[in-house]
């Protein structure tokens, strides 16, 4: 599943706080829109809720920054950038797992580049 697209709406059911997480997850930009109605664009590379003032912060799309924008400014997070995982941990699995069975199907010597051995000589 990825998260490419969405826009959340923070509310009772979703808190700030748990979008936060998942764009620290997510490995493409966001979208940081701020309550003001600006937006920055980047990746999320930081966070820290503990703080007494917690914040986020982000490369912009030109990888300028860091750019630390606090919670209290921020309005929601859009997962607007190309997720860069998505769907390629399962390629990557499926494709190992298709060579090293290719390379059980060849015999010992095949695979180690030398020819097999001539059973008649000796």
């Amino acid at each position: 599943m990825t998260l490419e697209g969405w826009v959340p709406e923070i509310g009772p059911s979703l808190t700030l706080e748990e979008v936060v997480e998942r764009a620290f997850d997510y490995r493409g930009n966001v979208t940081v829109v701020t309550r003001d109605g600006g937006e920055i664009v980047g990746y999320l590379f930081n966070r820290n809720r503990t703080v007494a003032e917690p914040f986020v912060q982000l490369f912009d799309a030109d990888g300028a920054g860091p750019i630390t924008v606090p919670y209290a400014r921020i309005a929601t997070i859009r997962f607007t950038g190309k997720d860069t995982a998505a769907g390629t941990s399962w390629k990557a699995w499926l494709e190992r797992k298709e060579r090293e069975q290719a390379g059980r199907d060849r015999p010992a010597a095949a695979r180690q580049g030398e020819p097999s051995p001539d059973p008649h000589r000796g």
